[in-house]
Order: structure tokens, then C-alpha cells, then sequence
């Protein structure tokens, strides 16, 4: 019985590999036909390339090209590593230019918060209406509820540049004292088993999460795609247009796309902080922070520590 019972664990290990690098070598003819067939998922025009996008994106075959492509790119980064620098370079750019850009929202979120002060209580007017020929208005209680997306904007958007800039928290037990191999290893460790398994979870909520408010019937991560292809036949767009208020914000919708937009930005800052430890543990302490392109601070506008009273 004991001997049926390892044979029987041993087949499922077979049977668990045969698995994963089965879906590793199908990653490349899904990837080909995807390149090569893109009627079948990006003309919004026909509903089942719709249903086969809403499927793709959290998939099984998606998660598996993601895969194959951070081997590859890793494996060609430990063979020439001017590549993988670049890579890196090309990631933190991309991610400190969107944050630097997403960062200004925050003074567009101050600028409206002072007009519609100004409009309700100084001038008692209802609406705020603006444009050139053809006015937009809106209640003023919209462009109030309106505010948390400049919000969002700055928290979704900048995460990512956060990091690449040093800005987040990090909850020192062991790393300040351990010697600079063990810090690398232990970068490269937090975000293989943390960062990117975290961004890949948040993904597969908000993947679905997002097109339950944009079509019906609502697709749901536990159908098949040929469970979805069927439901296909009754799709029909159907926005979320439902406002907290009366007359309040009505775009709720853009919530859940920053959502999905945040969580694939982590998971690219994940990969390329993996990629700059392995470098800067692979050539030594000299190339830490090489090619960090830190934004510079002048007199005057660094941070208090403390108040003094």
C-alpha cells in the first residue's frame, strides 16, 4: 500500500512537470499565433475576439508566454550582460517618466479643489463649465467626486517610480547589517517570492474585476474560453456609469483600469529590480546604482526628518 502510494505521488510529480514544460514549449506557438492572428482577438467589432481578449488576459497561456519571455531575456542578459543593462535602463526610464508625468496630478488635484471652492461658495454657481465652442458642464458635486481620480492617477501610476526612485518603506530586520552579496540575494529573493507573485494575484482580481463592469453577461475567471466564446453571442457593451451621488462622478470604470495598469507596472518594476540586483551582485559593489537616474533635489527641498518646536 505504502509503494502504491509513493508510485501514485511520483506519477503526479510526472505528471506536474510534464505540465509546466509543456505549457513552456506551447508558449511559443501561442505567442507566433498571437502575432500573426490578431483579428481574432483585438477586433472589438466581433464579440468573440472580445470574449478571447477577456479570456487571454489572465490566463494560463498568458501567464506562461510572461514566463518564457523573463527566461529567455534573463538567459541572454547572464550571456552578454550589456543587454541586461539595457533592459534595465529601458524599464526604469519607462517607469520614472510615466511617474514624473502621473506626479502632476497632484497639482491639477489642488488647482480644481481651489476653482470649485471658489464657484460654490464665493460665486454660488451649481455647475463648472468649460471648453471652446462647445462647453462641457458638469455639477459641481461631479468635478468634487472627480478629484479622487487625480488621486488614483498619482497612487496607481507612480508606484512603480516610487521603487526606482528609493521611496518606499522597507522594514529593515537584517538587511542593514549583512554584507552587500547577502543584500543582492536577498533583493533578488523578495522579488521573485514577494513582488511578483503579489502583482500577478492582484492581476487575475482586477483583470476580471474590471470586465464585470464593462460587458454582460459578466465573464468570470472560473469559465473555459469556449465557456466564454458561447456567452459571446449575447455580449453587448455595458459601461458602469453608476455615481455614488446624484449628480456626482460617473466614471467609475477608470478606477478599475488604473487598477490593472498599477498591477502591471509592479510586476515590470519586479522583474527589472531582479535584473539590477543580479547585475550589481554578478560585477560587484562598484556598479551598485549604476545607470540610476535619481531625481535630483536642490536647496532647500529636501524633506524635514523632525519638527522642532
Amino acid at each position: 500500500m505504502d509503494e502504491a502510494a509513493s508510485g501514485g505521488a511520483f506519477g503526479a510529480v510526472l505528471d506536474g512537470l510534464a505540465w509546466f514544460f509543456g505549457n513552456i514549449a506551447m508558449s511559443f506557438w501561442n505567442f507566433g499565433y498571437a502575432l500573426s492572428h490578431p483579428a481574432s482577438w483585438l477586433d472589438w467589432s466581433d464579440n468573440q475576439a472580445v470574449m478571447r481578449f477577456v479570456y487571454y488576459g489572465a490566463s494560463t497561456e498568458l501567464f506562461f508566454v510572461v514566463f518564457t519571455a523573463f527566461l529567455l531575456l534573463t538567459a541572454i542578459g547572464l550571456w552578454r550582460g550589456w543587454f541586461m543593462w539595457g533592459l534595465v535602463r529601458g524599464l526604469e526610464s519607462f517607469h520614472n517618466s510615466v511617474g514624473r508625468v502621473a506626479a502632476w496630478a497632484g497639482l491639477l488635484m489642488v488647482l480644481q479643489q481651489v476653482i470649485i471652492v471658489f464657484v460654490q461658495r464665493i460665486f454660488a454657481q451649481p455647475e463648472i463649465a468649460f471648453g471652446f465652442g462647445v462647453p462641457i458642464s458638469f455639477d459641481v458635486s461631479w468635478w468634487s467626486e472627480e478629484l479622487k481620480v487625480y488621486n488614483a492617477l498619482v497612487v496607481a501610476l507612480c508606484l512603480a517610480y516610487t521603487f526606482v526612485q528609493g521611496g518606499h518603506v522597507r522594514v529593515d530586520l537584517i538587511y542593514a547589517p549583512v554584507s552587500y552579496r547577502t543584500k543582492k540575494i536577498i533583493d533578488m529573493v523578495g522579488s521573485l517570492i514577494f513582488m511578483l507573485p503579489m502583482a500577478t494575484l492582484m492581476w487575475l482580481y482586477s483583470w476580471f474585476f474590471l470586465w464585470r463592469h464593462l460587458i454582460v453577461p459578466k465573464p468570470s475567471a472560473s469559465e473555459d474560453l469556449d465557456r466564454l466564446i458561447n456567452k459571446a453571442r449575447a455580449l453587448r457593451w455595458n459601461v458602469e456609469t453608476i455615481a455614488f451621488s446624484p449628480n456626482g462622478f460617473s466614471a467609475y470604470f477608470l478606477f478599475k483600469i488604473l487598477i490593472v495598469l498599477m498591477c502591471g507596472f509592479i510586476f515590470l518594476q519586479g522583474v527589472t529590480f531582479f535584473w539590477r540586483s543580479l547585475m550589481e551582485l554578478r560585477e560587484g559593489p562598484e556598479s551598485e546604482g549604476r545607470y540610476h537616474d535619481h531625481d535630483k533635489i536642490e536647496m532647500g527641498e529636501e524633506a524635514y526628518d523632525h519638527a522642532e518646536f
